[in-house]
């Protein structure tokens, strides 16, 4: 895995790489267990040499690592490097809930008066057609 320096090169790798959905499909593939690379590349309509790029843009990113067992090299997900793009993406969650509860708050505060506006409006315009209707 190479090294990102900081925080906002490493988002750029990490959302970059979660763009493609070859590589969003290996890794769900690899969030179920390590898989070597003929494995992950069976499902695919590709060669190796081009299961081998995705791979690499994903262990770059930091978001796979391989291991070693034996003559294999297994490909396993790095769940860690996921809590970057969570905590980013965090921020945005608490502020869309804190802006669905003002506007929930709103619209209750609307319910509370507006029903009322609109039975006084409905009430007087009936009460007006009865009067027309009467004189007629």
């Amino acid at each position: 895995m190479s090294y990102i320096p900081n925080e906002s090169d490493r988002l750029d790798a990490t959302f970059a790489a979660l763009a493609d959905p070859t590589r969003r499909a290996i890794l769900m593939r690899l969030a179920k267990g390590d898989v070597s690379v003929m494995a992950l590349a069976k499902p695919f309509a590709m060669s190796q040499p081009a299961i081998s790029k995705h791979l690499k843009v994903l262990e770059q990113a930091g978001l796979i690592s391989r291991s070693q067992d034996g003559q294999k090299r297994p490909r396993k997900i790095e769940s860690s490097a996921f809590a970057l793009a969570d905590e980013w993406l965090d921020k945005f969650r608490k502020l869309w809930e804190y802006r669905y509860e003002q506007l929930d708050f709103l619209l209750e505060e609307m319910k509370k008066t507006r029903p009322t506006k609109r039975r006084e409006k409905y009430a007087g315009k009936k009460k007006s057609d009865n009067n027309r209707q009467k004189r007629s």
